[in-house]
C-alpha cells in the first residue's frame, strides 16, 4: 500500500469513527432518562424540566433574604437550569451567600469554580478538602472543597484594600456527592452509557467575605451554617443512619 492510499484509508477511517461517535451520542441523547436530583425539588406548573428549589430562611441565629438570579444564570446557563440563592446574615454582621444550581437535560449548567471565580476578580490562594459533619435525623459526613480566595479593590478614598473570602462547594445527585468536578463527569458518563440515565447533578456553594487573617475564624462560623442548613435542602445519601 503506497503512501497516497494509506492517507485515503486513514481519512475514511477517521470519517467512519466520527460518524459512529456522532451516531452513538445521538442514540444516547434520544434514549436517555433524566435521573432524580439529590436535592429537594418540586415541579413548576408548565415546566417540563425546570424545578423549584429550597434553601431555609432561618438557620441557627442567621436570618436571610432571597437573592435574584445572577446574570450568569439568566444569560448564559441553559434555560432548563434551576436556581435559588439566599444571603444569610449573622448577629456579628457576618454574611454568607448560598446558592444551589440544578442541571436539567444540559450538563453545562454545572461548571468549574476555577473559571467563574477568577472571572469575577478573585484569586484562588488555597484549596483543601474538608469533611463536614451534617446534622439532622440522618447524620453523615459530607466531603466539600474549601477554598481561600482573595482580591484587592479600590476603596472610596482611592486606597487599595485587600479582602479575603471563604468559598465552599460540592456537587450532589441522588445517593451520591463529590467535591471533585472530574469525578462528577466520570460518574455521569458511566451512568449514561451503562444505564441510559443522565444523572441530575446540583452544584451547592457558600461564599463569605472576610478580612485578611480572619479566614479560619470565618470558616468555623460558616461550617455551622452549612452543617445545619444542608439537611433542609439536600437528601441524605442512601444508607445514612
Amino acid at each position: 500500500m503506497n503512501s497516497s492510499t494509506k492517507k485515503w484509508v486513514l481519512f475514511f477511517a477517521t470519517l467512519a469513527l466520527m460518524a459512529g461517535t456522532a451516531g452513538a451520542l445521538t442514540w444516547l441523547k434520544t434514549h436517555q432518562e433524566l435521573g432524580a436530583p439529590g436535592v429537594r425539588a418540586t415541579a413548576i406548573p408548565g415546566q417540563q424540566v425546570k424545578m423549584q428549589l429550597k434553601l431555609p430562611e432561618r438557620v441557627l441565629d442567621f436570618t436571610s433574604t432571597n437573592m435574584p438570579e445572577p446574570e450568569t444564570v439568566v444569560g448564559y446557563l441553559p434555560k432548563d437550569t434551576s436556581y435559588i440563592g439566599r444571603r444569610y446574615f449573622a448577629t456579628n454582621w457576618l454574611w454568607t451567600d448560598a446558592a444551589l444550581i440544578l442541571m436539567g437535560e444540559d450538563r453545562t449548567s454545572i461548571h468549574r469554580a476555577d473559571y467563574c471565580l477568577p472571572g469575577q476578580g478573585w484569586q484562588i490562594r488555597e484549596k483543601s478538602v474538608v469533611n463536614l459533619a451534617i446534622a439532622g435525623p440522618h447524620p453523615y459526613e459530607l466531603p466539600v472543597y474549601k477554598w481561600v480566595i482573595g482580591q484587592t479593590y479600590t476603596a472610596p478614598d482611592g486606597r487599595q484594600q485587600p479582602i479575603s473570602g471563604i468559598y465552599v462547594f460540592w456537587f450532589v445527585t441522588k445517593d451520591q456527592s463529590t467535591y471533585d468536578f472530574p469525578t462528577m463527569l466520570k460518574s455521569m458518563f458511566f451512568h449514561l452509557v451503562r444505564h441510559g440515565v443522565l444523572q441530575r447533578w446540583a452544584y451547592a456553594s457558600y461564599f463569605t467575605p472576610c478580612e485578611p487573617g480572619q479566614e479560619d475564624a470565618t470558616f468555623a462560623r460558616v461550617k455551622q451554617l452549612i452543617a445545619t442548613s444542608v439537611p433542609e435542602f439536600q437528601l441524605p445519601p442512601d444508607g445514612a443512619k
